[in-house]
């Protein structure tokens, strides 16, 4: 009996061990929030900057074991300090994606703040990439969307065929606030006026586990 016991504890320790190294590894472990420094210049919200790859093989990895958090940051400088350090989405090859979301807002369907929400979607001719997920992101960066608390994070998504620009936010029913987003989007990335824009729920996206296909085409 005082063996089985002593055994028992030992499996307990090493599940223990086994979840608090999982804890360690996971990309959403609460971590300190960053700070603008002394002298720099503090942006509204603090961000996070996220990466992934699709895995190659059969025994391909979960969404968000594939999620690699890059850095995260509170100010102007800040920002610069790990962008200028990223490879370009132009230069990158294969299925693979740049996120940037505020802090505390994983990007994943999921999330509380992006549950009942959806994104904007637009298609980009291979070459365009690096250029508009610049403009995308200092324009989130610098508040010129003028929706409050609305824009969640925005996402560039490297495919073989051509790179897809996706803006998250909030709330997919106010009509006012989606359109709103959708021409500041096609504002600062100078699109054409017969540009094809696409829009999803996060829920829908549930419901087909799937990104970019059954879109809602908005042309304008």
């Amino acid at each position: 009996m005082n063996r089985l016991k002593q055994e028992d504890s030992g499996e307990d320790d090493q599940t223990e061990q086994k979840n608090e190294q999982e804890e360690t590894d996971s990309p959403f472990k609460v971590r300190p929030s960053p700070r603008p420094g002394p002298g720099e210049h503090p942006l509204q919200f603090n961000y996070a900057i996220w990466f992934s790859r699709k895995s190659q093989g059969k025994s391909s990895a979960s969404y968000d074991q594939n999620l690699k958090l890059v850095g995260t940051f509170a100010s102007v400088e800040q920002f610069w300090g790990i962008y200028s350090h990223l490879v370009r989405p132009s230069d990158l090859t294969g299925h693979c994606d740049f996120h940037l979301f505020k802090e505390g807002i994983r990007p994943m369907w999921e999330d509380s703040a992006n549950n009942k929400g959806g994104k904007w979607i637009v298609r980009l001719k291979k070459g365009l990439g690096s250029r508009c997920w610049e403009n995308l992101i200092l324009a989130m960066l610098g508040e010129q969307f003028m929706v409050g608390e609305e824009i969640c994070g925005a996402v560039i998504s490297i495919r073989y065929q051509e790179d897809i620009l996706a803006l998250w936010n909030r709330t997919a029913c106010d009509q006012v606030t989606t359109s709103r987003i959708r021409d500041t989007l096609k504002r600062i990335l100078n699109l054409p006026p017969n540009t094809i824009m696409e829009y999803k729920t996060h829920n829908d996206s549930i419901k087909d586990n799937s990104s970019f296909r059954n879109t809602d085409i908005f042309m304008r």
